[in-house]
Formats: structure tokens, sequence, C-alpha cells
């Protein structure tokens, strides 16, 4: 079996937390059905190309939700995010597919 990075062990751990702590089960991820999920990612994976004083202030104008859930924090930590919400958006694309 393939030893996992740090990094890959931290997005999975991100993406069961966002489940555990913050409730966003399967079921609330499939009815973001208009790219939600991929474009909160992208938003994280944008914000830890800026640097640390426009972060700071920088808010994505596409950021698909309410920005109280806007919370940039250090780049890595940004990028482990985006990695997470990737993952929920292919999860939920292959649970789509499953369905037919």
């Amino acid at each position: 079996m393939l030893d996992l990075s740090s990094a890959a062990r931290d997005v999975i751990a991100e993406r069961a937390r966002q489940q555990s702590q913050e409730g966003w089960s399967p079921e609330h991820d499939d009815e973001h059905t208009r790219g939600e999920l991929a474009v909160a990612a992208a938003s994280y994976a944008y914000v830890a190309t800026v640097s640390d004083r426009t972060r700071k202030s920088w808010r994505p104008d596409w950021w698909p939700w309410d920005f109280s859930w806007w919370k940039p924090k250090t780049r890595r930590h940004d990028l482990v995010r985006a990695g997470a919400l990737i993952l929920a958006e292919i999860e939920r694309l292959d649970r789509q597919a499953a369905k037919g």
C-alpha cells in the first residue's frame, strides 16, 4: 500500500473534520450542484498565492457562500482546505454518477 505524505494525510484529516465538526455530510454536499465546493476550493487555493499583507483583506468576489464562512489562515492551511473541498466535490460527483 502507498504511504501517504503528511500533506495527503492532512487533506484527508481536514475532510474528516469538515464532516465531523462542521457537519458537512455527504447529503449536505449533494445539495451543492452548481460547483460551489469547487469554487470554494479555488478561492482557498488562490488566496494561498497572494502576499501576507493582501491575504488579510482580500475576499473573493466569487465566494459561493456567506462571507462569515470565509476564514483564510496560513498558505499551507488554505491549500489543505482547498484539497479537502476538492475531495468533497469529487466524492459528490462520484455519488451523482453512481445514481445514474
